[in-house]
């Protein structure tokens, strides 16, 4: 039995990412949004697929689980080499690329720099700005498109988003989200882009009444269909929590009343965003959801930006010890039905217990990438 340790580690989505910030409509940068610090909210127990020790041994691979590195003559330590996706865009501002740019002499740069910085990862648009953010988006899938890569992007503005917690903000009401919705759509473009629609919003769903939670779940079907009518190419992904949480059958009956189901709106389903769980736990958990959902034509994405020794026994949740980079970003997992392991927290961004909730920690980072 395995206790959830948070919700997604709801507070880290805020704080704890890329975010796209405009300075102005025409001058999008990836910042991460500072928030209050994070608290975890209690979950029932349920089984996992299998025990986190066993899935860390199968997900494992020298890019997964990297060694520590050698001190060079020098005394720095030398970077290992990693494979960085050809196909995923990788945002050009964020606070590692900043701390790596910023210390050049500092020993830990280069395993920072190669294992984390220069790896693509998801653009958050975490405040609720209606005025720019169809330019902030469109800067983004616009640069993915004229490098011909594909970007990844996560509208997170729901009302009630965290249930009021240390991530809550969002859009005033669901009138006003969805016309954000309209305004986020229209800066999508043509080209492929990853929609990860709404961490927590499914899973975290049970703090609404009913009535809130229909009419929720009614306006995350919208967005879905409002995406894939503006953009085709443009693959949207709900919200499946993790591993550690709900059952296959429960979660998959949320996703059903959020059109997570339906082609008109979705493709499928995203897993372990912000937390720590194995690989092997989430391709298990991922298809039992799929399998329950029905509809063949339906996928799911994987967070592994943290999960190489997979989740902490204790259920720590606040930038826990022993953690180690998990797979690499691609979207050519050689797993049916699996289709990308992607980045969606920024390794070494704080949950709020290594430093403020946001910011980056080289201490941190450097742990998980040697």
């Amino acid at each position: 039995m395995v206790a959830a340790a948070s919700v997604v580690v709801a507070a880290g989505t805020v704080s704890g990412v890329i975010s796209a910030t405009g300075k102005g409509p025409d001058a999008p940068e990836a910042r991460p949004v500072s928030s209050g610090s994070p608290r975890p909210v209690p979950l029932p127990a349920v089984p996992s697929a299998s025990p986190s020790a066993t899935s860390a041994t199968v997900s494992a691979s020298p890019s997964v689980r990297p060694k520590r590195s050698s001190a060079s003559a020098s005394g720095s330590p030398q970077a290992k080499k990693t494979t960085v996706s050809a196909r995923l865009y990788r945002h050009p501002a964020s606070r590692v690329i900043d701390w790596v740019r910023a210390h050049p002499g500092d020993p830990r740069r280069p395993v920072i720099e190669s294992r984390i910085a220069d790896q693509p990862a998801a653009v958050w648009f975490a405040d609720w700005s209606p005025d720019t953010v169809t330019a902030r988006v469109r800067a983004v899938t616009s640069g993915g498109a004229a490098e011909g890569r594909v970007p990844v992007v996560v509208p997170y503005a729901i009302p009630g988003r965290d249930c009021g917690g240390h991530s809550e903000g969002g859009a005033p009401d669901l009138e006003a989200y969805d016309d954000w919705i309209d305004r986020f759509a229209a800066g999508l473009g043509g080209g492929e882009v990853v929609v990860i629609l709404e961490p927590d919003s499914v899973a975290q769903a049970d703090c609404l009444s009913a009535g809130e939670r229909a009419a929720r779940f009614a306006s995350l079907a919208r967005a879905g269909r409002v995406f894939k009518e503006a953009d085709p190419r443009a693959r949207v992904y709900y919200d499946a929590g993790h591993s550690g949480w709900h059952t296959p059958a429960k979660q998959a009956d949320l996703l059903r009343r959020a059109g997570a189901a339906s082609s008109a709106s979705s493709d499928g389903v995203f897993s372990n965003v912000s937390n720590f769980h194995g690989t092997a736990d989430e391709i298990a958990y991922d298809r039992a959801v799929l399998d329950a959902l029905g509809g063949t034509h339906l996928g799911a994405v994987i967070d592994t930006s943290r999960n190489g020794n997979g989740a902490p026994a204790d259920g720590a949740w606040c930038d826990p010890a022993g953690r180690t980079l998990g797979r690499t970003p691609t979207l050519t997992t050689g797993e049916p039905r699996i289709d990308a392991y992607l980045w969606v927290k920024l390794p070494g961004e704080s949950d709020g217990c290594k430093g403020a909730p946001g910011t980056f920690s080289p201490s941190y980072a450097y742990d998980l990438a040697r």
